[in-house]
């Protein structure tokens, strides 16, 4: 007996294609003899978590501690809280528990933080910045804040890198090539400076597929479910996007669709490049014009409008920050419900 469909707005996976992106992802790390470290920020779901430790990914990548703990509690061991992390007194004692249960590596950008890492049973892994100029230090500098870090009393393991700057049209193989300079500037920096590099670490769905040599670990993210962003970066194609916003058209005033999908659901990112809040994955002509709390409005450029009460296919913009709004997702096969999985991690911000 099939399954009652809940209410929309609803978040809803497609099953074939969540396991083909899981599968080709893994063999593209295999190919190229890299470890994977997949970021479970966008998913936030051990049942997802489990389907790519299965594929061959090594370990887990995740931005806080919340949501180290909630990854260790369904019993994932290898995990890299990828985040300078300032640790306070309670922080310190969380991280203690954390690293009993599984083998914690936490990033740093500065000797100050390292030294607060010191004593937790954690293995420290240097930020550096390749060209985001977000967190990190830069590449050059590497080998003395490491050197200070292992005087202090820190195991550092390696460098990490995030290239979020191939989130930009035409920025996807510049990104790359940068993230693989400054990697190889901050390895060589950690080499000359005593400290032999175990892991050098990189990766972003966006800049995927330009990868460059010299790392040995890659940590990309939202290419398990794929997005808006991503159809318009060029990273996927429709056929890749495995998440979607269920959506009843609710009004056809001025001519274009009225969902009931708004940014409480959908999330309210908008890059300056992107074409709108989101598109329609059935009709790929389609854009989100507005968006507000409760309302997605389409224009459909003059096509046929899908009848009031039909639900259509909404791919958020930014998966992440969408998964972040919901309690569970409806995961479907072949078109049928056939069970919801849970966002466990959703909230653990701190």
């Amino acid at each position: 007996m099939a399954q009652q469909l809940p209410s929309t707005p609803f978040l809803a996976i497609d099953l074939p294609v969540l396991e083909a992106n899981i599968e080709r992802v893994a063999a593209w790390a295999d190919e190229r003899g890299l470890a994977l470290r997949p970021h479970v920020k966008t998913h936030k779901s051990p049942e997802i978590a489990h389907r790519q430790v299965d594929a061959g990914a090594q370990g887990l990548t995740v931005a806080t501690l919340g949501e180290a703990e909630v990854f260790a509690q369904s019993g994932f061991d290898d995990l890299l809280i990828a985040y300078p992390l300032w640790l306070d007194d309670a922080r310190r004692e969380r991280l203690r528990r954390l690293a009993v249960e599984a083998d914690v590596r936490v990033g740093f950008d500065s000797v100050e933080a390292a030294a607060r890492l010191v004593g937790l049973g954690v293995t420290g892994m240097l930020e550096v910045d390749s060209g985001h100029h977000r967190s990190g230090v830069a590449p050059e500098r590497a080998g003395e804040v490491v050197a200070a870090a292992v005087a202090a009393g820190l195991d550092v393991v390696g460098v990490f890198t995030f290239p979020g700057h191939s989130y930009a049209p035409d920025g996807r193989e510049a990104a790359a090539a940068d993230e693989a300079r400054a990697l190889r500037t901050a390895a060589d920096a950690l080499t000359a400076a005593g400290v032999a590099p175990r892991v050098i670490s990189g990766g972003s769905t966006p800049s995927l597929a330009a990868t460059g040599e010299g790392l040995n670990e890659s940590r990309p993210g939202v290419y398990v479910f794929n997005d808006a962003q991503q159809w318009e970066l060029g990273a996927c194609t429709p056929e890749q996007i495995a998440l979607t916003c269920h959506a009843t058209v609710v009004s056809h005033a001025g001519g274009r669709l009225v969902l009931d999908a708004g940014s409480k659901v959908l999330g309210a990112d908008r890059a300056p490049w992107a074409s709108g809040f989101g598109r329609l994955l059935d009709h790929p002509d389609a854009r989100l014009v507005i968006l507000s709390e409760h309302h997605a409005v389409a224009d459909l450029g003059g096509a046929d409008l899908p009848p009031l009460g039909s639900i259509v296919r909404v791919v958020p913009n930014h998966a992440c920050n969408a998964v972040n709004l919901v309690d569970e997702y409806a995961v479907f096969d072949d078109g049928a419900l056939v069970g919801t999985w849970g966002v466990a991690a959703r909230g653990m911000n701190a």
